[in-house]
């Protein structure tokens, strides 16, 4: 392709509302093109790398038997009903109504519609196992929309769906597609890590993220060098402190402290650590369906600890948008807590929460339930109890690997991919059975399998550029290689810029040139922004045959012949693409 005959248009300027690196280059490449927050096109250079990464999704999906089909992203609210999730997926589900008043949604994922589709269509358990993926646009109506692909409310996505006849199977099929995704997110040069994850909106037993490391991931995750250990710290689990085990129950003795209300305060006014505390959070929760308060709740952790949102709402068996946090002041005279004073000792017309720890922990001190006064020596059992007594705290760095007890590292990532172990929770719902061996009636045991097309492509750019701007991996570079002429008008490095492009091309190496009638300064800035793999520069040596060869991850550059630089661009492009 002739940069003079395409639709391009690079910027200088970092756009305002761009605030990390691959927003800021898939914006002034002219990649990616705005339309509304959260909602963005594919220019001709974006789209071509885009439809790189959907190549390589259905080469690793094809070669592992899964088959292709393509389902509307509209659908039907009556199968989201069915599954239970219509409310349940909360406000991100992007509910719509036709001119008659029927509920339908855009599709967000396609559980729902898949085990439709295999209800109706599989019977017999000689159908099974089977694979069915698409790739397709999916719409969730983020609150807060940002960091350009990373967080949008349309985006493309792979999702595949196994079925097969009973949980070993499941374990097959999640296996083949652990690997498949291994090997997909390796081809498309990124440096990841798959960790244990929380199943979220879409249910089942056990998931794995597939996490591109890069210091602005929204996704944060656990690990230990020490062993495998891996997880989101959505899904880690903790290991409690030791159990105080015969420590002596002191008396309980309350003791003022006046406006002392954080952790640091209280513990800086009696004199002792923080992790000798007990913190109180208070929440409300909600109606799915009517979205009104439907009671309180009360979790209980150590001083030092962090509250983890998704154990806790896992704990309650709620969806994550039916809880909030609750004023103090408000609910005082339901359930006897005071905002800033609120214990586990006294409360009541709420569910209490305890973290794993606290049990076994003696003497502790925590809110009195009255305004400027504190307690010492709580202890569980004696002075209060739990309606849920389970896990609660977010594994912090430094703390004991769940596994192997050395100390936990934290690191940030983009997810980019996640596999769900599904089991039965569509299939009995909406009534996807087969006949087994023996004439029964059984329930289809499912898996889900995600890949984000357009946030891989967004993970790939802040994994690889620099200050000058994208650095792309040859596998999904929107071309391989550009030939950047520096004086168009000049005959001789005319000649031979076309000489060069017309073997490239009949070696089906994609080539651009840029023979547009610009400084050279700007076709080297552009060259650099655009990241294109190999870059061959015809300049002032043309009349000798010469050119000038680079590649963009690397600074040195050489003066090769123009056959030298043909057969070495073939070379590298053969070799990595």
């Amino acid at each position: 392709m002739k940069l003079s005959k395409m639709h391009i248009k690079t910027l200088r300027e970092v756009p305002n509302e761009a605030e990390i690196a691959s927003h800021i280059l898939l914006l002034r490449t002219g990649m990616i093109r705005k339309l509304v927050s959260g909602v963005y096109g594919f220019m001709p250079l974006g789209w071509r790398s885009v439809r790189k990464i959907e190549e390589i999704v259905r080469e690793e999906m094809d070669a592992t038997g899964a088959q292709e089909i393509h389902m509307s992203a509209v659908q039907p609210a009556e199968l989201w009903e069915e599954s239970g999730r219509w409310y349940a997926y909360g406000p991100e589900l992007w509910r719509l109504k036709d001119r008659n008043g029927r509920d339908f949604c855009l599709g967000p994922t396609h559980e729902e519609i898949f085990t439709d589709v295999i209800r109706n269509d599989v019977s017999s358990y000689r159908q099974l196992p089977m694979n069915l993926y698409q790739i397709q646009t999916k719409y969730r109506d983020e609150a807060r929309p940002r960091f350009g692909l990373m967080r949008s409310r349309e985006f493309i996505m792979k999702d595949a769906y196994s079925f097969d006849k009973d949980f070993a199977g499941l374990d097959e099929s999640y296996r083949t597609m652990y690997d498949a995704y291994d090997r997909i997110f390796t081809r498309c040069g990124l440096t990841f890590r798959p960790v244990e994850a929380d199943t979220g909106a879409i249910g089942g037993s056990n998931s794995h993220e597939f996490t591109a490391l890069a210091e602005v991931g929204e996704s944060e995750i656990a690990y230990c060098e020490h062993c495998a250990m891996a997880a989101t710290t959505e899904r880690a689990a903790c290991v409690d402190a030791p159990a105080q085990t015969g420590a002596e129950m002191l008396p309980m003795e309350k003791v003022h402290t006046p406006d002392a209300k954080t952790i640091e305060e209280v513990a800086g006014c009696l004199g002792m650590e923080a992790k000798d505390t007990i913190k109180a959070l208070l929440f409300v929760t909600y109606d799915e369906e009517t979205n009104e308060e439907n009671g309180y709740v009360a979790a209980f952790i150590r001083g030092d600890r962090e509250l983890n949102m998704i154990k806790l709402v896992n704990a309650l068996g709620i969806p994550e948008h039916t809880i909030a946090f609750a004023d103090e002041d408000e609910i005082g005279a339901a359930t006897g807590c005071v905002g800033g004073f609120t214990g586990p000792c006294g409360l009541h017309d709420c569910k209490i929460v305890v973290d794993s720890e606290l049990p076994g922990l003696a003497n502790l001190c925590a809110g009195a339930n009255q305004k400027d006064y504190h307690v010492r020596n709580v202890n569980y059992g004696r002075d209060y109890e739990g309606d849920i007594v389970t896990d609660l705290k977010v594994l912090q760095a430094g703390d004991p690997c769940p596994i192997c007890g050395a100390p936990v590292k934290h690191a940030r990532g983009i997810e980019v991919g996640q596999v769900f172990k599904l089991g039965t929770k569509y299939s009995e719902a909406m009534g996807a059975n087969y006949i087994d061996e023996n004439q029964k009636e059984q329930p289809i045991v499912m898996g889900c399998y995600g890949i984000g097309v357009t946030r891989t492509l967004a993970a790939v750019v802040e994994q690889h550029h620099d200050e000058n701007g994208i650095i792309w991996p040859m596998s999904v570079a929107p071309y391989h290689v550009i030939i950047t002429l520096v004086k168009p008008d000049d005959a001789v490095q005319a000649a031979v810029a076309e000489k060069i492009y017309q073997a490239l091309a009949a070696a089906k190496v994609e080539v651009l040139l840029d023979d547009r009638k610009e400084r050279p300064g700007v076709k080297f800035k552009d060259a650099d922004l655009l990241g294109i793999p190999v870059r061959i520069t015809v300049g002032k040596l043309a009349g000798e045959e010469k050119v000038e060869y680079k590649l963009r991850r690397d600074a040195q550059k050489s003066e090769i012949s123009v056959s030298e630089a043909i057969a070495k661009a073939i070379e590298i492009v053969n070799q990595e693409k």
